[in-house]
């Protein structure tokens, strides 16, 4: 009981009341809210994973480029085999494997 004798006339401060009003205004009602900073944190940590990843992905396509463009037997194989292209007296000849559902 003596707690509550203490806290009472600090709850009808005048000073109080209204800090303890700014802050709830700022932390639940201004633009710029605890919600919407955790929105922009966790979309911070998205896009910093994405960067990360589209990083290593242009690490293996340059190393990808070095090699095809340092051998040129590279180059020849990753033409036939994706692009299926072929040599003027070559011709080409695709088998295709369909998978048979039980």
């Amino acid at each position: 009981m003596k707690f509550f004798k203490r806290i009472w006339p600090i709850l009808y401060n005048k000073y109080f009341v209204v800090i303890f009003v700014f802050f709830v205004y700022i932390l639940i009602f201004d633009n710029n809210n605890l919600i919407f900073q955790y929105r922009l944190i966790s979309q911070l940590n998205s896009l910093q994973n994405q960067k990360d990843f589209y990083l290593t992905e242009i690490k293996k396509d340059n190393e990808s480029i070095n090699v095809l463009l340092t051998n040129k037997r590279n180059l020849e194989r990753f033409g036939r085999e994706k692009y299926l292209m072929k040599r003027d007296n070559e011709d080409i000849y695709l088998f295709i494997h369909e998978n048979k559902e039980e």
